[in-house]
């Protein structure tokens, strides 16, 4: 089980830190994802990181923006969202994989219900 947290709401500008934490299972066995949607288009990637944290990947609309981490003694990944932009507001998911970091949605066996993050210009 997934569970998110730290959305909201901020100004433009502003900064956001969302949590995920996995239950159940062996944190440090998956590489982590995170996600996101609006309503009316398809969820897509933010970016991702290895199991061991050495590796990520970022979308290019939040790269240099947007940091991924992970903590395997808490069972917790990150997402640090800095400089946030109205057109960052989505539900943002994250996401459990066996396999790899590539930003393909069928890549991840696991995610969460999701959070909302709303920026206001």
């Amino acid at each position: 089980q997934l569970i998110e947290s730290g959305g909201g709401s901020v100004q433009a500008g502003g900064s956001l830190r969302l949590s995920c934490v996995l239950a159940g299972r062996t944190f440090d066995s998956y590489a982590m994802g995170w996600f996101r949607q609006v309503p009316g288009k398809d969820r897509e990637f933010v970016g991702s990181i290895s199991f061991d944290g050495r590796s990520t990947l970022y979308a290019d609309s939040v790269k240099g923006r947007f940091i991924i981490s992970r903590g395997n003694s808490r069972n917790t990944a990150y997402l640090q969202m800095n400089n946030l932009k109205p057109e960052d507001t989505a539900v943002y998911h994250c996401a459990a994989s066996a396999t790899s970091v590539k930003p393909y949605i069928t890549h991840y066996q696991h995610w969460g219900q999701g959070i909302q993050v709303n920026v206001s210009s």
